[in-house]
C-alpha cells in the first residue's frame, strides 16, 4: 500500500499536466482563428462613380451661300448695231418690258422674266423675241422680228432717258404711241392711229407732253 500511494499521486500529476497542455492548445488555436478573422476583414472599397463621356460637340454647320436676287430695278436704252432701230428695256422686280422700234413702221412690245444672272427672253404678241443678258451695267442681245435679227446694246438710262407710252382716243381714232428717249436726248418712236403706224411726234422728255392731231397727250414712263 505504501508503494501504491506515490504512484497514484504521480499519475494524478501526469493527468493534470496533460489537461493543462490540451487546454493551452485549444486556447492558442482559438486566438489564431480570431487573429486570422481580424486580418481577413478589410475596409470596404470606395465605389467609383460611373464615368460619363462628354457629348460630342456639334459640328459647325456650313455657312449658307449668299442668296442671289433679281437684278436691280433700272431702265436701259440703246441702238441696234446697224443703227437702224432703237431698243429700250425696263426692269422691275425680276420682270422686264422692252420696246423695239425703227421710228417708221416696225415695232414690237415684249415682256418676260429676268433670271438672277441677268439673262432674259422676252416675247411679243406679234411673234417678236428679245434674248439678252444684263452685265457690266448694259444689256447685250438680239431682237428677232419679221424674219430679221437685230443685235443691240442698251446702256443704263438716266431720266429723262427711257421708255414712254401714250394711249388715247383723238378725233375718234385710237392712238397708241411708243417712244424711246436715248442717252443724249435723241428720240425714236412710232404712233399708231387705229393700227396704222407712222413716225411719232417728239415728246417733252421732262413732262411727257406731246401733241397729237391738235390734242395734247401725256406720254408716261413704262414699267413692267
Amino acid at each position: 500500500m505504501k508503494r501504491i500511494g506515490p504512484l497514484l499521486t504521480l499519475l494524478g500529476g501526469l493527468l493534470l499536466a496533460l489537461f493543462m497542455l490540451t487546454l493551452n492548445a485549444t486556447t492558442g488555436s482559438a486566438s489564431k482563428a480570431t487573429s486570422a478573422g481580424d486580418t481577413v476583414s478589410a475596409s470596404p472599397t470606395a465605389t467609383r462613380p460611373p464615368t460619363t463621356s462628354a457629348p460630342p460637340s456639334p459640328s459647325a454647320s456650313p455657312t449658307p451661300a449668299p442668296s442671289r436676287s433679281a437684278p436691280a430695278n433700272a431702265d436701259y436704252a440703246g441702238r441696234t448695231d446697224d443703227d437702224s432701230s432703237a431698243v429700250a428695256v425696263s426692269l422691275r422686280d425680276g420682270r422686264a418690258i422692252a420696246y423695239f422700234c425703227d421710228g417708221r413702221d416696225q415695232e414690237s412690245w415684249l415682256r418676260g422674266d429676268v433670271a438672277e444672272d441677268g439673262s432674259m427672253r422676252l416675247t411679243g404678241k406679234t411673234g417678236g423675241v428679245l434674248a439678252g443678258k444684263l452685265a457690266d451695267g448694259r444689256i447685250r442681245g438680239t431682237v428677232d422680228l419679221g424674219g430679221q435679227r437685230h443685235t443691240f446694246t442698251a446702256e443704263k438710262a438716266v431720266k429723262p432717258s427711257g421708255l414712254y407710252r401714250a394711249t388715247a382716243t383723238v378725233r375718234g381714232a385710237e392712238i397708241d404711241g411708243g417712244w424711246i428717249v436715248l442717252p443724249g436726248g435723241r428720240q425714236v418712236g412710232i404712233l399708231n392711229r387705229d393700227g396704222a403706224p407712222g413716225a411719232a411726234p417728239e415728246i417733252d422728255p421732262e413732262t411727257g407732253a406731246v401733241t397729237v392731231d391738235g390734242q395734247e397727250l401725256t406720254a408716261r414712263p413704262v414699267t413692267p
